[in-house]
């Protein structure tokens, strides 16, 4: 990975195009906030979007949040302008849509270095992440999730795989299961982040709940989103319990007692507490912090 893994519950869609979105996108507590040249601006609108996206990360406070942009395609004539804007204004991520190989994974990573040398930035501060959207890209995940030391995620859209499958969104999501999987396994081997698609009926709230809850089971760190109201939703369903809280808690202070101790052997309650346990109980921590349940020093939150 590029960076310490930071959690990614939520990854909200702001319109480029959309002056009013742009300056309050920080106010609702995403994790990430993608803000999109490419699908929801109008090619007569494409310069004008690009430059509204630059002003907001110039001049607003958003927090805590990671800023990511979705530049246009690589195939368009908007790519390497969008590349250079975004860069010089200080985006976090660049995120490259219909990814099919690594090629073009190396290709957005040059015109990305070529950026940062021009700007005198410094090297490599700039992230990348890819879309999948299609058959191929879908394939070749593994090489694209590992093209680049600068990538932090890879996510899966829906809406363009299942147009190039033949098929379309279905209640129960087995159209995706096959590419959720290899979205996730490629994410997970090459160490980065996995995103799922956006689910778009911001009316059907009972399905996204169920879909939330099957890509948080199948391991997703977070979902792709188009309304503000969906995040509470997701942070709801990637809170952990409060059994899960105390066990962490628990593996936390084996592990410190080790420490202190000077053992290189970290037990508890009998059993080996090994690095996977270690890391799973970090995770349960942050989000837990990150859900307002429990303080920095690790004591519950009243509500």
């Amino acid at each position: 990975m590029v960076e310490e893994e930071r959690l990614r519950r939520t990854m909200m869609f702001v319109p480029g195009n959309n002056p009013a979105m742009l300056k309050d996108a920080g106010i609702y507590g995403a994790d990430s906030i993608m803000f999109d040249l490419e699908d929801a601006v109008s090619l007569n609108e494409k310069d004008a979007a690009r430059i509204l996206v630059y002003n907001a990360l110039k001049s607003q406070d958003y927090g805590s949040a990671e800023i990511v942009v979705r530049v246009n395609g690589l195939d368009t004539p908007f790519f390497k302008n969008d590349v250079f804007a975004m860069v010089k204004a200080g985006a976090e991520v660049i995120r490259l849509p219909k990814t099919e190989s690594a090629d073009m994974i190396a290709e957005l990573e040059k015109t990305i270095e070529q950026a940062e040398k021009f700007f005198s930035i410094e090297p490599g501060s700039t992230h990348m992440m890819a879309a999948i959207e299609s058959a191929k890209g879908v394939l070749n995940a593994p090489e694209i999730a590992a093209a680049s030391k600068r990538m932090i995620g890879i996510a899966l859209s829906a809406e363009d795989y299942t147009t190039d499958m033949k098929t379309h969104r279905y209640p129960d999501g087995a159209e995706l299961e096959f590419a959720r999987n290899m979205v996730l396994h490629a994410a997970r081997a090459a160490g980065i982040a996995a995103f799922d698609t956006v689910f778009s009926n911001v009316n059907d709230t009972e399905g996204f709940i169920r879909e939330t809850k099957h890509i948080h089971q199948l391991g997703f760190d977070g979902k792709s989103l188009v309304n503000p109201r969906q995040i509470a939703l997701v942070n709801q369903i990637y809170a952990p319990s409060s059994k899960e809280i105390e066990q962490a808690q628990n593996v936390i202070a084996a592990i410190e007692s080790a420490r202190t101790s000077g053992s290189g052997v970290v037990s508890l309650n009998g059993q080996m507490v090994d690095r996977p346990v270690a890391l799973r109980a970090e995770r349960v921590i942050k989000l837990a912090q990150a859900s307002n349940l429990i303080d920095k020093e690790g004591h519950y939150i009243e509500k």
